[in-house]
């Protein structure tokens, strides 16, 4: 079996409901999002994937989609205030998490036909913390 990673650098803000810590209020994190594909069988150039195919197809998702926007809860009340100001939203059904952030890049990354299967999204947080979704 082989398996390819790529990095993929993003810059975000959130906020996280029903959360009694500092995470509660609006911050940013300079995330990193790593990306892993696998596969038994290398193409004919001797490659599982292309490193360039993963960043013009995850990148392009992360950059078109989350990079330098606010990735909140759909209900969360200062919602209507950053439309109305005309901030840049991703808005998810759930808290926006490391780990659910990680999912949402996973679930986006499959309707992205890649040819050989992510496994396996990362996503850190900060330079000490992380969260990984992989389906079972």
């Amino acid at each position: 079996m082989f398996r390819v990673t790529r990095e993929i650098e993003f810059c975000y803000g959130h906020r996280l409901l029903n959360y009694a810590g500092k995470c509660r209020y609006l911050h940013g994190h300079n995330g990193v999002a790593i990306i892993t594909i696998e596969g038994p069988d290398l193409d004919d150039r001797g490659m599982l994937v292309d490193f360039s195919d993963i960043k013009s197809a995850v990148s392009t998702w992360i950059d078109d989609n989350l990079d330098h926007r606010m990735l909140l809860h759909r209900e969360d009340p200062v919602v209507p205030t950053l439309q109305e100001m005309g901030e840049p939203l991703y808005l998810l059904d759930q808290n926006p998490t490391a780990e659910n952030i990680a999912r949402l890049i996973y679930d986006e990354s499959l309707k992205l036909k890649l040819p050989v299967p992510i496994i396996e999204v990362k996503l850190w947080e900060t330079p000490k913390c992380f969260a990984t979704y992989r389906p079972d």
